[in-house]
């Protein structure tokens, strides 16, 4: 398995991240997807994703879980919300 950290940077400020867990044969998880919010908007989460997808080939299936204020982000970029996934949802603080 392979943790990767992708960044986006604008001269010296990060403006962009992403990070994925992938085993290069059957699946990609991406745990983290964020961009600063100045830069929304601008291209930079879907850049973000095509380099993960053009680094893992067709054959791997990306899957993450989504904050429920970007539920209608991720269809605009070829994701599908499954029904085939189980949460033990975060306590809480």
């Amino acid at each position: 398995h392979s943790n990767y950290l992708w960044t986006a940077w604008e001269g010296d400020k990060l403006v962009g991240v992403a990070r994925d867990l992938t085993d290069y044969a059957y699946v990609c998880y991406i745990s983290d997807l964020a961009v600063d919010q100045a830069y929304q908007g601008q291209g930079i989460g879907k850049q973000l994703l095509s380099f993960i997808s053009e680094e893992l080939g067709a054959a791997v299936a990306i899957v993450l879980l989504s904050a429920p204020s970007a539920m209608s982000y991720y269809p605009k970029l070829g994701f599908e919300q499954s029904d085939k996934a189980f949460v033990i949802p975060r306590k809480p603080f």
